[in-house]
């Protein structure tokens, strides 16, 4: 008879490797992520189903915190319990947070690492990405007019008024037209089965009000203790992912006085080329005067209160989907994510990467041999950085 925990300890060790694959090639910030894990978990391995897996984006796009990496951590949850989630962040996070890590450490040996043709070529392979995962994602989740009208009016809301608090805004006015139309959503015949124990949710909640209130406690500028509590700060109030909680750090650290400017922006160019989550920015600022436990501090800091209102949220998201009218207002919800997917598509992804007709021309060959030549995400990335080294 096969051990049952042998089995969950192999299937923790498959969950890890797989999020370590996507960790050290998934290049482009939260947008070309969410890309990934389609192609990944729902395409190829076929663990959820594009109706789950839009719903996962939409539960965490409504929380604050990194979205992809929420969404990768329910993933391995879903998976594998808290081990699974725990196994899903360490493989996702590592890769990035080691090389932004060893980047503070040795900073004054590279001072340009942020800058070149090759970050051209990966910002150009990240539209191609993201186009790719707009196309498919619509085609399941917007298959009749009023749900491409309410992913488009999604997409139009936030191109024109772009604040970070109006994409939990527009996808709660989606849920809301969603109900109001009554989408048609059948009864989920794949109902996400959240392994969470009865009262743990509320401790989780709990634990996140608490920690927040602490990290408003005064602490010495610099310290390990002031480097927590600015960066749980961050992860527990920024909505919209990586390239929010940038400017908000640079607030935190730079006109503190905690960090030079030039410091700052040489490890902010370096996290806009690494793979991974965009968070992984906080192991640069823990590392630069904090050394290895300034590292682990940070990290662990940023990605806390996002994983905490996850397990807090899930439960309750698994309730909410079962109910008739709530399911309506899911399909609204799933229709808001392709639209907030298409306005990344253009702000930040092809505004920072398309500056005239080569750059166009380019995206669409990375475009050609990843939808239709099918070239592995693992081996275009690299590709499109040596191209970009050499032509850009």
């Amino acid at each position: 008879m096969t051990d049952p925990d042998k089995l969950e300890s192999i299937s923790r060790w498959q969950v890890f490797l797989i999020f370590l694959r996507l960790g050290l090639t998934s290049f482009g910030g939260p947008a070309a992520h969410l890309a990934y894990f389609h192609d990944e978990f729902v395409k190829r391995r076929k663990w959820l189903s594009d109706s789950a897996y839009g719903e996962i984006v939409g539960l965490c796009q409504l929380l604050p915190g990194p979205a992809s990496s929420q969404v990768g951590l329910t993933i391995g949850f879903l998976r594998g319990h808290y081990a699974g989630a725990l196994a899903a962040w360490l493989g996702f996070t590592l890769p990035s947070a080691i090389l932004m890590a060893l980047f503070a450490f040795g900073l004054g040996l590279w001072p340009e690492a942020g800058t070149g043709g090759w970050v051209s070529g990966l910002k150009l392979f990240v539209v191609a990405v993201v186009a790719q995962a707009v196309w498919q994602m619509g085609r399941s989740l917007c298959p009749d007019r009023p749900r491409i009208v309410v992913a488009m009016l999604v997409t139009v809301t936030l191109l024109l008024a772009g604040a970070v608090w109006m994409q939990v805004l527009v996808l709660a006015m989606a849920a809301l037209a969603g109900a109001g139309l009554k989408l048609p959503s059948a009864k989920a015949s794949d109902p996400l089965q959240v392994p969470v124990q009865s009262g743990k949710p509320m401790l989780f909640a709990l634990l996140f009000v608490l920690l927040l209130a602490l990290s408003f406690v005064p602490q010495a500028t610099g310290s390990l203790a002031w480097i927590g509590a600015e960066l749980y700060r961050s992860g527990a109030l920024v909505f919209g992912g990586g390239h929010v909680v940038l400017p908000w750090l640079q607030e935190g650290f730079v006109v503190s006085g905690a960090m030079p400017a030039d410091t700052f922006l040489a490890g902010y160019g370096v996290a806009q080329a690494m793979p991974g989550p965009l968070f992984s920015f906080s192991a640069f600022l823990g590392g630069v005067d904090g050394g290895i436990a300034g590292v682990v501090i940070a990290v662990v800091a940023v990605f806390l209160p996002g994983t905490l209102l996850v397990f807090a949220g899930l439960p309750l998201w698994t309730w909410v989907r079962q109910h008739e009218k709530a399911r309506s207002a899911l399909a609204g919800v799933n229709a808001g994510v392709v639209g907030l997917l298409l306005a990344a598509l253009y702000d930040p992804v092809w505004t920072s990467a398309v500056h005239g007709a080569g750059d166009f021309a380019f995206a669409l060959l990375f475009w050609l041999a990843l939808a239709v030549l099918r070239v592995p995400v693992w081996g275009l990335a690299p590709a499109s950085a040596a191209l970009g080294a050499v032509f850009l």
